[in-house]
């Protein structure tokens, strides 16, 4: 059997200044600490005349305020749309003259700016990222149209049930912690955000010492070096606050949210909290959840829910581990009529799960893919980057890498048992249903 290879990714990285101390560097790339205290990843990468490079800022929606909700992403993407010198106008024609890339967003937990330019034009493309980072201009124009912009975006995405789906399964299951809200805010927050809102939190969280730079392509860790102590000579250290909320509260029982729409499929979420990216758990359940729902057309789900009875074209479960507790999802799309029949399904295939563990055969194939298709996660610039980034801010190591495949081995059917029993809890949770429920007739 063959399952369907999913490329994934885990982070970003960012810049420094000085160098003071080179770390033992594993095979994908190097690690240097700045005396700025930022963090450099590096990955020389010859065989292609191109560099990437991804700035992760260590603040997301997760550090703003609930009724500023948006701050943290409106930051982000007025970065690239103009600095004290350059207009957006001059900053997307300089880098777009020259076929590269230059961009900024957020995410609940980080901000990321990412550059790809060609070998050549690396000290172009590294000027117009340093004054984009160290001179942002804010102007009022450009956040009026941005909110604008943004708002027209929040009432298009309640056109589609999906979206609304997911944000009311992450609003019942979050509550007032910010991942229970949507990155981007919702319309009436935008309407709060002013300009010396988006200066503070810009100069309280895009500091080095609360950054990680990462960089693959054309160019060796020397020269980058040196072009840093060029172009990000003044990007100073900083105090830095707190992280932000420090926990996830679990809510108690069942919830069910249902929605009433005229359209032929139903849309479903179901899920719990899950767990932090640092979890040591979170290996045995990433081989759990391939079998269970994450491996395509061979997971129990697909098998149970579209290859035995035809009630839907996908079924999918993950557990998005965050820097704080993220959640545990399952998501299909069905017929109304039988939407009440496939959340039986998807309960009764967890319970199995939780009762009876996996077969062997079932573990060898889940191993096999997860350190199989590692190397898929490092192929592009593009993929080192957000990986180098990515084991930075989780503190993985630089030997991941290396480690991996071992830890992914070392997996057995006693802990798949037991984290399915520890973690996953078909009598609980949240349930969303966006459906005809005249047709539907849930019984819940």
């Amino acid at each position: 059997m063959k399952r369907h290879l999913v490329k994934t990714g885990l982070g970003v990285l960012l810049l420094g200044l000085v160098l003071p101390r080179l770390a033992v560097a594993a095979s994908l790339g190097r690690r240097v600490e700045l005396e700025s205290g930022l963090t450099l990843l590096m990955a020389e990468r010859p065989g292609l005349p191109m560099v990437t490079i991804k700035i992760l800022v260590k603040a997301g929606s997760s550090q703003e305020p609930k009724e500023k909700a948006g701050l943290a992403n409106l930051t982000a993407i007025l970065l690239p749309l103009g600095t004290v010198s350059r207009t957006a106008l001059e900053i997307s024609e300089t880098i777009e003259f020259v076929g590269g890339g230059l961009s900024a967003d957020a995410s609940r937990d980080t901000t990321t700016l990412s550059l790809t330019v060609l070998r050549k034009d690396l000290e172009l493309g590294l000027e117009l990222l340093a004054d984009v980072l160290l001179h942002p201009a804010f102007r009022e124009a450009e956040i009026a149209r941005k909110v604008r912009e943004l708002k027209g975006g929040i009432r298009q995405k309640q056109e589609d049930p999906g979206t609304v789906a997911r944000e009311a399964f992450a609003a019942a299951l979050f509550g007032d912690h910010p991942y229970g809200r949507p990155v981007e805010g919702i319309e009436e927050s935008l309407d709060r955000i002013t300009r010396q809102d988006l200066l503070d939190f810009y100069r309280r969280y895009y500091v080095p010492n609360n950054s990680i730079l990462a960089a693959a392509g054309d160019v060796t860790l020397g020269e980058f070096q040196g072009y840093l102590d060029k172009y990000f000579k003044g990007w100073a250290r900083t105090a830095v606050p707190a992280a932000g909320p420090a926990r996830v509260a679990s809510p108690a029982g069942k919830k069910v949210v249902q929605i009433d729409r005229k359209v032929t499929q139903a849309h479903i979420v179901w899920g719990h909290l899950g767990i932090a990216r640092k979890n040591p758990d979170y290996y045995a359940l990433s081989v759990m959840n391939l079998i269970l729902g994450g491996g395509g057309l061979t997971s129990r789900l697909m098998q149970a829910i579209r290859e035995e009875r035809g009630w839907a074209y996908d079924v999918h479960s993950f557990f998005s581990a965050r820097r704080l507790t993220g959640p545990f999802v399952v998501g299909l799309q069905t017929k109304n009529e039988t939407a009440s029949s496939a959340i039986d399904e998807v309960l009764r295939q967890i319970r199995r799960i939780r009762e009876e563990g996996v077969t062997p055969d079932e573990l060898e194939e889940a191993k096999g893919f997860l350190t199989g298709s590692f190397p898929l996660r490092i192929d592009t610039n593009q993929d080192v980057v957000s990986f180098l980034a990515g084991i930075e801010y989780y503190g993985l190591g630089m030997d991941y890498p290396e480690r991996y495949p071992e830890i992914i081995r070392a997996v057995t059917r006693e802990d798949i048992l037991r984290v399915a029993r520890k973690y996953l809890h078909p009598d609980q949770g949240i349930i969303v249903v966006i459906a005809d429920l005249e047709k539907t007739k849930l019984a819940f």
